[in-house]
């Protein structure tokens, strides 16, 4: 990486503005990983202080390959299930036209993804018959019912109507409480994103992001900055 790609990716991204942020708290020296120890710069109290020079460096690695898969037109998948990231996760998604998933993970979107993808071409489908009237022919408990199934469907399918093949990449905001999505991703040797906090394995991604994955300040940070990075394409 040169010293101009550096300063265009982190230019903004100050150990300061990261305290503020609480980007810097891990979790109680109780609950942690010693996998992530090359990432901790000490404790305060009982818990862990994450090194923010290593969140910068590990960040800039991880903007730099997912911006190098937007350049080349790959997708991106983001996903979160917990309430804390679900929004963040959505806004930016939809913002970088990526696809997404949040609240309940997709079981078998990766590994079944042929099976999983007629079910959203239904989904669309049924949507489109809906939007030409076609749907109108039938009677008003059928349209209902249609309705209902659309409705359920959307909840589900929404953020991945888009992705029409295996995306190149997938990101996710806690590596412990994401395990499902990454042994998906895993099993289709798809490189994986993550925040890292103390509590995780760090090995198990490909481009670990150190980092706390529950404070929602520290995660609004962590997705401005790959937000405003990838956005510069």
């Amino acid at each position: 990486m040169t010293k101009e790609e550096k300063k265009t990716i982190v230019s903004e991204a100050t150990a300061q503005e990261m305290l503020e942020a609480n980007v810097h708290f891990g979790h109680k020296k109780s609950n942690w990983n010693p996998k992530m120890k090359p990432n901790v710069y000490g404790t305060k109290g009982n818990i862990y202080i994450i090194d923010l020079e290593k969140t910068m460096e590990h960040l800039e690695k991880a903007i730099v390959f997912m911006k190098e898969i937007k350049k080349n037109n790959g997708k991106i998948l983001f996903a979160e299930t917990r309430p804390q990231g679900q929004a963040i996760i959505e806004e930016l998604a939809k913002d970088l036209k990526m696809p997404y998933v949040v609240s309940r993970w997709i079981g078998g979107l990766l590994t079944n993804f042929k099976i999983l993808r007629k079910r959203v071409e239904y989904f669309i489908d049924l949507e489109k018959r809906k939007n030409d009237g076609d749907l109108k022919k039938y009677t008003k408990k059928e349209q209902l019912d249609f309705e209902r199934e659309i409705e359920k469907l959307k909840k589900r399918f929404e953020g991945v109507r888009e992705l029409d093949k295996l995306p190149e990449a997938v990101f996710v905001l806690s590596i412990k409480a994401q395990m499902t999505v990454i042994r998906e991703a895993q099993k289709k040797n798809i490189p994986v994103v993550a925040l890292a906090d103390t509590d995780c394995d760090p090995t198990l991604v490909d481009y670990p992001i150190p980092a706390n994955d529950e404070s929602i300040s520290s995660i609004k940070y962590i997705m401005t900055k790959i937000q405003e990075a990838l956005k510069e394409d």
